[in-house]
């Protein structure tokens, strides 16, 4: 087990006072199977009028809040202390087309995991990633295997280049250009699995600052970073990470999870007043100890 203690800034500087603020963050981390949660909590500057926690519908934390009086910048850190468990280990899993094939008539454990294989507000339907993900999924191959191979190929076949795309930048200009960010690399990966009839969702979450001792820094780090989950029946989900090749290790620190990154937005909300704006993140992840 690995403790970890993470240090999340969004601040918001305005052109004028905003008078009226509502806002919805995602930045609070979950427990999973793998993470447990032991502290966590939210810093806002100005405090809000008024701040309340709720659950969405895939059980991540949100925290909306509403501030009234006049203000020049907005600033909401979140504080947390984390403890990683080492993910499950797997050695044999099915064939993905049974994966699939079960998807299909879902029953047991594949009701709440299908609403994963049907397109979604940022990902529809897209022949090209479908064609660029199936080279990895030959028939009756086992399924980790080819997601295996799949992360590798993204990351040999696509750059990372910060800030070369937006939000809203479509798959099939990544598909072209041959280049993006984690959020990209993600979308491009659920767009693909989910045309073969799997169950993928979007991980929002980050990465340990610090790369383990001989081992190269981890492209995403000091900031959000994204990956996915893959289903398997009765055995739950796993996770990989395109941007960097892999499977999801111990540094990896789940914050929310949903169908793409519309579901897991970090901090949105609707201002009254402010005019333009300018945007800082900063992600700080610390590694605290380290025990059997």
């Amino acid at each position: 087990m690995i403790r970890f203690h993470v240090e999340h800034l969004t601040r918001y500087r305005y052109q004028h006072d905003v008078g009226l603020n509502h806002g919805e963050a995602r930045l609070l981390p979950r427990d999973t199977p793998s993470q447990r949660v032991l502290e966590s909590h939210l810093d806002h500057d100005p405090i809000p009028d008024d701040a309340r926690e709720r659950q969405d519908a895939w059980g991540n934390r949100v925290v909306w809040f509403m501030s009234r009086q006049p203000h020049p910048a907005l600033s909401v850190t979140a504080h947390s202390l984390i403890e990683r468990l080492p993910p499950p280990m797997v050695t044999d899993s099915p064939a993905w087309d049974d994966v699939a094939a079960r998807l299909c008539t879902p029953a047991g454990d594949a009701v709440a995991a299908s609403e994963f294989s049907l397109e979604s507000p940022m990902i529809p339907a897209d022949a090209a990633a479908v064609a660029y993900v199936r080279s990895s999924f030959p028939p009756r191959r086992p399924l980790l295997d080819a997601m295996a191979e799949l992360a590798a190929r993204i990351q040999a076949d696509f750059r990372y280049v910060p800030h070369a795309t937006q939000i809203d930048t479509p798959l099939a200009e990544v598909l072209v250009e041959r280049h993006g960010v984690c959020q990209d690399f993600a979308h491009l990966a659920l767009a693909g699995l989910r045309g073969l009839g799997l169950a993928a969702r979007y991980v929002s979450g980050y990465l340990e600052t610090r790369p383990p001792p001989g081992q190269a820094r981890l492209q995403g780090s000091d900031a959000t970073h994204a990956w996915i989950g893959v289903w398997l029946p009765e055995l739950g989900w796993f996770d990989f990470d395109p941007t960097n090749g892999a499977a999801a290790g111990m540094g990896h620190l789940t914050l929310a999870w949903g169908r793409d990154f519309a579901d897991v937005t970090p901090l949105k909300g609707v201002i009254h007043g402010g005019g333009g704006h300018t945007l800082e993140v900063g992600v700080t992840v610390t590694r605290l100890e380290e025990s059997e």
